[in-house]
C-alpha cells in the first residue's frame, strides 16, 4: 500500500483538516514534554514517534520541552538521558531545548492576572481538608472559606507565598471555577503550591511552583503549539487546559488525546521502574530487561525497529494491551536484514576430526548476510578440533533428529560433511569428546556425488575461537500484566530466569569488536550485541531476541 493510500489515524486526520482549513496559517507545531524524573520507556517512544512524525509529515516542527515543575524529583541526569534517547530514535527537535522553568516568571505574572480578574484565590485548607471539600463523583464539593477573599488580600497572600513566608502545604493558589462541576478537575483546582525545594535550574529563586495542569497549557501557548498531543488519561484535564488559556486570552493551543502504550510482561510506571532500580531487581535504568529506551538500546534493539513497532501499533482512542511479541518481531525483522551472521557455540562440546591434519588451519568462506549481498564474506578458520553445541549430538538419537549421532553424517556450516565414528565420556557419563571423519570432497557444504544430508550445524575452531560471556536476557516478568493484581505486588511476578550468564566460544574476528552496540546474529541461536561491559580481553554479548518466539510455545 502506498503512502497516499494509507488511511489517516484520527490525530493525523485532525491535523490534515486543520491544515486544509488554513488554521494557524497551515502551521503545525507539536511538542514532546517529558518530566525529567526518570528515564524514557517504550511508551514515551510511541509519543516521540507520533509527535515528531506528524509534524514532519505536515511540514512542521517539534519542540523538546522538559516539564520541570517538581524540583523534588527532577535531575540533570534525566534531562541528558532523554535528549540522548530522542536523538538515538532518529529525531531532531526545533531550536534549543525548552524548559517549563524558563517560563516561571511569566506563569507567575499570569497567576497575578487571574487573581486580579477574580479567577483565582489563595486558600488555607490543608491537603486533607482539600480532599474533603472537593466532594465525590456523586456529591458536589463545598466552597472553601477562603473563596471570597478580596483581590487585595489574595494578591498580598500570593506575594507573601512567593517570598517564602509560609511553610510547605500552608497555602495554595486555586482557580475559582465550579465546586459542583461533574468534572472533579474543575472543582477549584490548585494552580500553585508552596515547596521550599532547590530546583536544578532555577536554584532557590522560587519557593512556589506551578501545578502541572496550570503550567502545561501555558507552556504550549507561549510556544505557539498548534497540536498538543498527550495520552488518554489527560482527557479529563482538557477543560481546565482550555479554561486557563481562555481566561488569560492566550494563544489557543489545543489538546488531543490518544491511547497510551500498554505492553505485556513489563511495567510502564516510572514509580515502579524506579522501584526496580532502587531495590536492585535490575542493574540500573539501562538494564537490558527494562522497557526503557536506554535498556532496549543496550539490549540491541534498533531505532528502526522501535519506530516500526510504534507505527504498527498505531494511534487509537482505545486502551489495549500490546503483546510484547510484536515488538520482538519488529526487532527480528530489522536485524534479519542488517545484522551480520557469525557462529558462536554457547554450550560447547569438542569434536575431533581424526582424518584432518594436525596443526593445519583451513580458512573457509562464510557469507556475512544472505539477505544482503553487499555484506560480502569473511574467513572462518577450520581446524582438526572444533566445538559444537552439546544439543547437536545425541548418543541414541530419535529418527527425526537431523543432527550428529553415531554413524550419522551432517553438514558443518560453510565447511564439510562430517560423520561421527566414536565418542568419549567422563566418569560421570557426560560426553566430553566426539570423534568424526570429514569428506574433503564436500568443501563448502555440497557433495560432488550428489548425496544429501538433512542436518546442518554450526561450529567454531577449538584453538582459534575466543571466549566470551553471553548474557541470555528474557522477559522480566512471568505474568503478562504483573501490576494488575490488587493484593499482590508486581515484584512477586519477577522472572527468576530473566538473566542467565554463560561462557561461550565465538569466531575469532569478533575480537575486533571494540565498541558496545555491535549487532550480529549468532547462527541458529538469535540476535546479540556487544555490551558496554566488554573489554578487548573480555567480550560480553547480550541476547537481543531469540530467532523465534519461545514464549508462544509456553502459552499454547
Amino acid at each position: 500500500m502506498s503512502e497516499e493510500e494509507k488511511s489517516l489515524d484520527f490525530i493525523r486526520q485532525i491535523i490534515a483538516d486543520d491544515v486544509a482549513a488554513g488554521k494557524h496559517n497551515g502551521k503545525v507545531l507539536t511538542r514532546f514534554p517529558p518530566e525529567p524524573n526518570g528515564y524514557l520507556h517504550i511508551g514515551h517512544a510511541k509519543s516521540i514517534c507520533l509527535n515528531f512524525g506528524v509534524a514532519s509529515e505536515f511540514g512542521g516542527c517539534t519542540n523538546l520541552r522538559f516539564d520541570d515543575t517538581n524540583p523534588d524529583t527532577e535531575e540533570v541526569e534525566y534531562v541528558e538521558s532523554i535528549q540522548e534517547d530522542v536523538k538515538w530514535l532518529g529525531f531532531k527537535w526545533d531550536g534549543d531545548v525548552r524548559y517549563a522553568s524558563q517560563y516561571f516568571d511569566q506563569m507567575h505574572q499570569f497567576a497575578i492576572q487571574l487573581i486580579q480578574q477574580g479567577d483565582a484565590y489563595v486558600c488555607d485548607l490543608t491537603l486533607e481538608e482539600l480532599k474533603d471539600y472537593r466532594g465525590s463523583t456523586t456529591e458536589p464539593g463545598r466552597e472553601s472559606p477562603c473563596r471570597n477573599r478580596t483581590t487585595e488580600e489574595n494578591l498580598d497572600l500570593f506575594e507573601r507565598m512567593a517570598k517564602g513566608e509560609f511553610p510547605d502545604g500552608a497555602k495554595t493558589l486555586r482557580a475559582k471555577i465550579d465546586m459542583s462541576s461533574p468534572n472533579m478537575h474543575m472543582r477549584d483546582p490548585a494552580l500553585y503550591r508552596i515547596k521550599h525545594s532547590h530546583h536544578y535550574r532555577t536554584g532557590d529563586k522560587w519557593c512556589i511552583y506551578p501545578m502541572y495542569d496550570y503550567a502545561h497549557c501555558l507552556e504550549d501557548s507561549l510556544e505557539g503549539i498548534t497540536h498538543s498531543i498527550c495520552t488518554l488519561e489527560f482527557e479529563v484535564h482538557r477543560p481546565l487546559y482550555d479554561w486557563v488559556l481562555e481566561k488569560l486570552n492566550a494563544f489557543p493551543s489545543k489538546q488531543y488525546e490518544f491511547a497510551r502504550l500498554n505492553l505485556g510482561y513489563t511495567v510502564m510506571s516510572k514509580r515502579k521502574l524506579l522501584q526496580l532500580v532502587r531495590d536492585n531487581h535490575v542493574s540500573g535504568w539501562d538494564d537490558p530487561r527494562m522497557p526503557t529506551v536506554s535498556g532496549m538500546r543496550r539490549r540491541g534493539y534498533t531505532p528502526e525497529s522501535i519506530r516500526n513497532f510504534c507505527e504498527t501499533v498505531g494511534v487509537t482512542k482505545y486502551n489495549s494491551l500490546t503483546d510484547i511479541a510484536l515488538l520482538e518481531h519488529c526487532v527480528r525483522d530489522h536485524l534479519n536484514k542488517v545484522a551480520p551472521r557469525v557462529m558462536a557455540v554457547l554450550d560447547p562440546v569438542k569434536v575431533v576430526i581424526t582424518n584432518f591434519p594436525e596443526d593445519h588451519v583451513e580458512l573457509l568462506d562464510a557469507v556475512n548476510n544472505p539477505e544482503d549481498e553487499s555484506a560480502g564474506t569473511r574467513k572462518v578458520p577450520f581446524t582438526r578440533e572444533l566445538f559444537i553445541e552439546r544439543a547437536d549430538f545425541m548418543e541414541d538419537p530419535p529418527r527425526k533428529f537431523f543432527r550428529l549421532g553415531p554413524g550419522r553424517e551432517v553438514r558443518f556450516r560453510w565447511a564439510y560433511f562430517l560423520t561421527c565414528n566414536d565418542f568419549i565420556k567422563d566418569a560421570e557419563g557426560n560426553i566430553v569428546e566426539i570423534h568424526c571423519t570429514y569428506d574433503p570432497e564436500t568443501r563448502g557444504g555440497d557433495s560432488p556425488d550428489g548425496r544429501k544430508v538433512k542436518g546442518t550445524i554450526h561450529w567454531v575452531s577449538a584453538d582459534q575461537s575466543i571466549p566470551a560471556q553471553i548474557r541470555l536476557y528474557d522477559r522480566l516478568f512471568t505474568e503478562e500484566k504483573p501490576d494488575s493484581h490488587k493484593d499482590t505486588s508486581f515484584t512477586e511476578f519477577l522472572n527468576p530466569d530473566s538473566l542467565q550468564t554463560i561462557d561461550a566460544r565465538i569466531e575469532p574476528h569478533l575480537a575486533e569488536v571494540t565498541s558496545p552496540g555491535y549487532q550480529c546474529q549468532f547462527e541458529r541461536t538469535g540476535y546479540f550485541c556487544a555490551d558496554k561491559d566488554s573489554t578487548p580481553s573480555s567480550l560480553v554479548f547480550n541476547r537481543t531476541v531469540p530467532l523465534r518466539d519461545s514464549w508462544a510455545k509456553k502459552k499454547s
